[in-house]
């Protein structure tokens, strides 16, 4: 993991075209606001909305074989 220092109004840019750009907007305690410009095909989620998507799409993965069993 690469760990960075960086102060509010600073940017972080990943990619080789600078695809995406993280902007530090406000650190408050021990809470960071993180700005994100990133292309519409790149999806973006906080860590535990992406666990739950992927949870979901597992589940339905699952109902989906099992009803393909049923149809043998």
């Amino acid at each position: 993991m690469l760990v960075l220092t960086r102060s509010t109004g600073e940017r972080l840019v990943i990619g080789d075209e600078g695809e995406i750009v993280l902007t530090i907007l406000d650190v408050r305690g021990n809470q960071v606001r993180i700005g994100v410009q990133a292309p519409r095909h790149i999806a973006v989620h906080r860590e535990e909305i992406f666990e739950r998507i992927r949870a979901e799409e597992k589940e339905k993965e699952k109902e989906k074989e099992q009803d393909e069993e049923r149809e043998e």
